[in-house]
């Protein structure tokens, strides 16, 4: 792993409560969550669970491995066994969410230019919009 994913990870360790370890998740190798990405994922935190009570695990972030087995190259079928077999007590590697999709103060938020992808479809449809102008202006005959 480069040093990016390694400053990113954490463990937690969490015990299984009477309703499990309180959170879902999607992937793996024959699921892929992300596009060519066959990583495990947090989908759902429930709530009053193991992990919401806990608080450190969030929707989104990764899990690399529980109790030192790695979740690489797993089918999602895989993943779930590992989980319910993994006992009371149970170690999760997570490679945390990347930043971009945390949550900030609403003013940091408000402050972000818009995307790059929105601004071009905005340029595009305004040059669409003078083209059309232009091609009906010259076959009506009118002058500008």
């Amino acid at each position: 792993m480069n040093g990016s994913l390694v400053s990113n990870t954490v463990d937690i360790k969490l015990k299984r409560g009477p309703a499990g370890l309180g959170f879902n998740i999607v992937g793996g190798v024959d699921q892929q969550y992300v596009v060519n990405d066959c990583g495990i994922y947090v989908s759902k935190i429930k709530e009053d669970g193991a992990a919401a009570l806990d608080g450190r695990l969030q929707e989104g972030d990764r899990i690399l491995a529980i109790n030192g087995v790695k979740l690489e190259d797993q089918t999602h079928k895989a993943a779930v066994d590992l989980f319910r077999t993994a006992g009371e007590d149970v170690e999760l590697l997570v490679l945390k969410k990347s930043p971009h999709h945390t949550n900030g103060p609403a003013e940091s938020q408000a402050e972000q230019a818009p995307p790059v992808p929105y601004l071009g479809l905005l340029a595009a449809l305004t040059a669409a919009a003078a083209i059309f102008a232009f091609i009906y202006m010259r076959n009506t005959g009118r002058p500008f």
